[in-house]
């Protein structure tokens, strides 16, 4: 008979090992069975919570991406004003639990699972549809129509965290006051 309340501890238990594993080989590169030692249990386990290698890794991305929605509610409730709430938005984008090695892995591992995998896709739309839609509400009232800026920042938001990422240095408060830049750039152009 199954112990009562185990499931949520074990699926907890089996995304933090994939991200460790993911972190550790740099690659998807990893079986059920290495994950699921990681986690102290048996494979079979792994595979009656989540199916596959495929599904537990989306698991993980549903986790990391939960943090790092987290990050961005936190310093969103600390703006006061317009300009504290663009700064806020982009400042939880590098925030330092985003460059934690097994982090930066699985974010990176993720981008390539999503050319081939449906699922992965979806949720990585699902993250920039959420940032694009947050970027847009914080600049709308700096400029009339707020949607081009919002994707010019929002690649360079991405763009910056790979390179940092990849750099294995992270950038930080250097990264976040590169786009902070660009962004009153791009709303003082638009102002004029």
């Amino acid at each position: 008979m199954p112990k009562v309340g185990m499931e949520p501890l074990r699926r907890a238990a089996l995304v933090d090992a994939t991200i460790g594993m993911i972190g550790e080989t740099g690659s998807l590169d990893v079986t059920v069975s290495q994950i699921a030692k990681r986690a102290g249990m048996s494979s079979a386990l792994a595979h009656h919570y989540f199916g596959g290698k495929d599904q537990i890794f989306l698991a993980a991305m549903r986790h990391i991406l939960t943090e790092y929605s987290a990050e961005v509610r936190s310093a969103l409730k600390a703006a006061k004003t317009p300009e504290d709430r663009l700064a806020a938005l982009i400042d939880a984008n590098f925030a330092e639990t985003c460059f934690e090695p097994a982090a930066v892995s699985a974010w990176l591992n993720f981008y390539v699972q999503a050319q081939s995998s449906e699922a992965a896709a979806r949720l990585l739309r699902v993250y920039q549809k959420r940032l694009d839609s947050n970027l847009r509400h914080a600049l709308r009232v700096h400029v009339a129509d707020p949607a081009p800026i919002a994707r010019a920042l929002a690649a360079m938001i991405d763009g910056v965290y790979l390179r940092a990422a990849l750099s294995g240095r992270g950038l930080g408060k250097d990264a976040a006051q590169q786009v902070i830049a660009v962004a009153g750039a791009l709303i003082a152009e638009r102002a004029q």
